[in-house]
C-alpha cells in the first residue's frame, strides 16, 4: 500500500521534478486523503484506504502556518522558486480556497516576491466561479488531462462524478484562453485485469489534438516516480516521453519532461 501523506499544512521546501525548489501547502486533512479523483498511480494511495477523521485546516491556520514558514526560510537564507498547492488530495475542494489564494499572494509578495504560486488540480471544480477566479490569480494553474478518452480517464483517474466527461473538462480548460499549464501522467501496466496504456498511437494522437485546440502555454509530461497503490503499473521510459514531447513542441508549445 502506498502511504505518502503530508502531516503538516506547509511542508518542504522540496526539489520538484517540474517546478524547482517548491514549498508545499496541503489544504486537506493531515491523517487521510480527500480527492474527487482516485487515480491508480496516486502516491497518497486509494481514497478508500485513507478515510480522514480530522477537519480541513481553516483559512486562519493556513495563513499562520505559511507566514511562520516563510519567516523561517528568510532567516535561513532559503529562497523557494514556487509555493505549490498539492498535498493529500484535491486542493480546490477546500471551501475557503479563493481566500487562501488571496492570503498566499499577500504573504508571497511580502517575503518572496519572485516566487510563483502553483496549484496542482484535477480541474473537476472549475465549474465553481470562485475556484476558476482563484486559479486565474496564480502564476501556474496546472490542470490534469491524462487521456482524450472517457474510458481511459475512468480507468486511470477514476473521477467520482458520474457525469464526468473529457469534453466537459476541455470546455472548462478553454476558459483559461491558453494561460495555463497542462499536465499529463503517462503510465503502462495492468489494473484489476485491464490493460493500462495511455501511450498508444491512438491515445497520443487524440490527446495531441486536444492539446492543439487548448494551446496551453506549457505541457508537463511525466510518469510515475514513487510507489503506486496499483502494483502492476510501469514507469514509461524517458525516451518515450521525449518522443511525445517532441510532437507537442511541433505544435509550438513548450514542454517539461520528468522521467
Amino acid at each position: 500500500m502506498s502511504t505518502i501523506l503530508f502531516h503538516e499544512i506547509v511542508f518542504g521546501p522540496i526539489h520538484s521534478r517540474r517546478l524547482g525548489l517548491s514549498l508545499g501547502i496541503n489544504l486537506l486533512p493531515y491523517d487521510g486523503k480527500l480527492c474527487s479523483f482516485d487515480c491508480i498511480y496516486c502516491e497518497c494511495g486509494f481514497n478508500k484506504d485513507f478515510r480522514t477523521k480530522t477537519q480541513l485546516p481553516d483559512r486562519e491556520n493556513v495563513w499562520a502556518a505559511l507566514e511562520d514558514k516563510l519567516l523561517s526560510l528568510r532567516q535561513e537564507g532559503i529562497t523557494p522558486d514556487v509555493i505549490t498547492f498539492a498535498g493529500n488530495g484535491e486542493p480546490t475542494m477546500h471551501p475557503q480556497f479563493e481566500g487562501i489564494i488571496d492570503d498566499t499572494i499577500g504573504l508571497r509578495d511580502r517575503y518572496f516576491p519572485a516566487a510563483k504560486i502553483s496549484v496542482l488540480t484535477n480541474g473537476m471544480h472549475l465549474h465553481k466561479p470562485e475556484v476558476f477566479e482563484a486559479l486565474q490569480k496564480t502564476e501556474n494553474p496546472i490542470v490534469k488531462l491524462d487521456s482524450a478518452f472517457d474510458e481511459t480517464v475512468r480507468l486511470i483517474d477514476r473521477p467520482n462524478a458520474p457525469g464526468y466527461s473529457v469534453a466537459k473538462q476541455v470546455a472548462r480548460y478553454h476558459r483559461f484562453q491558453g494561460n495555463f499549464i497542462l499536465q499529463t501522467m503517462f503510465v503502462r501496466g495492468r489494473f484489476e485485469g485491464q490493460e493500462v496504456d495511455n501511450t498508444t498511437e491512438k491515445e497520443i494522437s487524440a490527446w495531441l489534438e486536444l492539446v492543439r485546440t487548448l494551446n496551453p502555454r506549457e505541457v508537463m509530461i511525466y510518469t510515475i516516480d514513487r510507489e503506486t497503490p496499483a502494483k502492476e503499473l510501469e514507469k514509461v521510459p524517458v525516451d518515450d516521453l521525449r518522443k511525445i514531447a517532441a510532437r507537442v513542441e511541433e505544435l509550438g508549445i513548450q514542454t517539461n519532461v520528468a522521467g
